[in-house]
């Protein structure tokens, strides 16, 4: 097991990655204030790893009380999140109960939102099951659910107590969400470990095969990255946002084509080629490095056109874009690889010529 910290002060927390970690439920119950824990997770999980979690921590003296949620991003909504609280307090549970997300980043999203408003906060661990929720969304306590004209738009900021993040369970991952993991393992290397990516360009296809020491390795290195980066602007008041990376395009796809048509890592692979188009239209990127980018995320088996949307239809889910400030769109582009910034200044005509080449042959 390796073990990096989250530094937040009197809230830093701890990550656990390693294989057969979902045994050590000591490695939970004592970052618990009771034994006392609501298991959130979903139709898909519940059967695989749910029964066997919940046995253990009842059988090391903790009441559990299940939630079980359907499947999938289109689920990311209200009727999902009062589901969880219908159950929470149907199963009397208190302040001190901790909630336990097991699952994707639907799941951890779900049910962070949940923990951090129910009875106004409680106790909560992520435990992630796929690729990118061990390298993404489980660290770092963003929390929230979509609007039908955005995504992630309703939610709060709120860290868990220990995130465990066990290996083993990427065995049982379909080979296509396997997949939109790694497209958020590359955008760190993209937005700020140039020689991060230079690894994956020699190993993705050991990481593709799930071999035990690229993946743990990978897996480590992106947590280490995003730890560094919350450590530093937990709320996103500044360097956080370069995680956002393809994501001011991805989202537009993800809701232009409706929530679930296109995975989210699919989505933000073809949004980090489109940011990296624009980088490349205002001057910042050259040729060689959007080359590297795209040629990278196709060997990862990712998705690097964008789909059939109008331009128009682009900027008006844009639009809706969380780093929108001031009426104006923003971007996380590049200067290199590796060298990630926010631009608040981008000309209408450069992301419509982006736009207008969304296809990875374009030029």
């Amino acid at each position: 097991m390796r073990t990096l910290t989250v530094q937040l002060a009197d809230r830093s927390y701890p990550i656990h990655i390693g294989p057969g970690l979902l045994k050590r439920v000591e490695l939970m119950i004592e970052r618990m204030p009771q034994k006392a824990a609501a298991l959130v997770t979903n139709t898909t999980v519940e059967p695989l790893y749910s029964r066997g979690l919940v046995a253990a921590l009842e059988a090391s003296g903790v009441r559990v009380v299940r939630v079980v949620l359907p499947d999938g991003e289109a689920h990311k909504n209200w009727e999902s999140l009062n589901r969880i609280f219908d159950l929470l307090i149907a199963g009397r549970c208190e302040r001190n109960t901790t909630v336990i997300a097991l699952g994707g980043g639907v799941v951890g999203d779900l049910a962070g939102f949940a923990a951090a408003i129910y009875q106004r906060g409680t106790p909560f661990i992520q435990v992630p099951t796929t690729l990118l929720a061990h390298v993404d969304s489980a660290v770092g306590g963003k929390t929230a659910i979509n609007h039908p004209l955005g995504k992630n738009m309703i939610g709060a900021f709120y860290q868990p107590r220990v995130v465990v993040i066990d290996t083993d369970t990427l065995e049982t991952l379909p080979a296509r969400e396997f997949a939109a993991g790694v497209a958020e393992v590359i955008k760190y290397g993209a937005i700020r470990d140039a020689a991060f990516f230079a690894w994956l360009e020699q190993h993705i296809e050991r990481v593709i095969a799930r071999d035990p020491d690229a993946l743990g390795y990978a897996i480590e290195r992106s947590c280490i990255n995003k730890a560094e980066v919350v450590g530093q602007d937990e709320r996103e008041t500044g360097q956080r946002a370069l995680l956002n990376y393809g994501h001011t395009f991805g989202h537009a796809i993800e809701a232009g084509v409706g929530y679930g048509a296109w995975l989210h890592g699919e989505a933000v692979a073809a949004g980090m080629v489109l940011a990296a188009k624009l980088s490349r239209r205002l001057g910042f990127l050259g040729e060689q490095e959007v080359a590297r980018i795209t040629s990278l995320l196709r060997r990862a088996r990712l998705p690097v056109d964008g789909p059939e949307l109008s331009v128009e239809r682009y900027f008006e889910l844009m639009a809706h874009d969380k780093k929108v400030e001031g009426g104006r769109l923003r971007f996380i582009l590049l200067r290199g690889l590796g060298e990630a910034f926010l631009a608040s200044d981008v000309p209408v005509v450069a992301v419509e010529e982006a736009l207008a080449q969304r296809h990875a042959s374009d030029v």
